[in-house]
């Protein structure tokens, strides 16, 4: 029973977790991209991704910011997605693989809606060889670099591109 009031007395003491507003959208290049090739329900998952990826670094660097916008401007899967399976009968999910990646951009706002920081990313895997292994394997680790590179810039004050 003792537990109980030093689990409290620890939570307290934690920093709080600074909740950042984050918008994710596609553009509509992409947009137009995903409905006619790769599914729309695709680019939910891609956004879910992207959000979750920038929450987690904005939590574990502490950092403290009240909006950021994040546009994908285009993502290329690894392996066939759902819609490219059915509309390409021939297509086989384990054998067949290409060069994935992701690329962003992202401004984040201060409380009185200023923009304090500006960037832009992208990555794509070079080497077959080593592509992902799941639909959105490059596009994730894209995702993921995205939002570490983001969130460091804004802890240096870089208003980097």
């Amino acid at each position: 029973m003792k537990l109980i009031p030093i689990t409290a007395v620890a939570l307290l003491l934690a920093p709080a977790a600074l909740a950042a507003e984050i918008n994710v959208t596609v553009s509509e290049d992409f947009q137009e991209k995903l409905e006619e090739d790769y599914g729309a329900r695709e680019g939910d998952f891609l956004a879910k991704e992207v959000k979750g990826d920038l929450t987690h670094a904005l939590d574990k660097a502490g950092v403290d910011t009240a909006r950021i916008d994040v546009t994908i401007l285009d993502a290329k899967p690894s392996k066939p997605t759902f819609k490219q399976l059915g509309d390409k009968p021939g297509l086989d999910y384990g054998l067949s693989k290409s060069l994935g990646g992701m690329k962003l951009s992202a401004i984040a706002y201060d409380a009185a809606g200023e923009k304090t920081a500006e960037y832009e990313y992208s990555w794509y895997e070079h080497d077959l060889r080593i592509s992902g292994i799941s639909t959105w394997y490059d596009a994730s680790r894209a995702s993921r670099r995205f939002a570490r590179n983001f969130v460091d810039d804004m802890q240096e004050g870089d208003l980097a591109n």
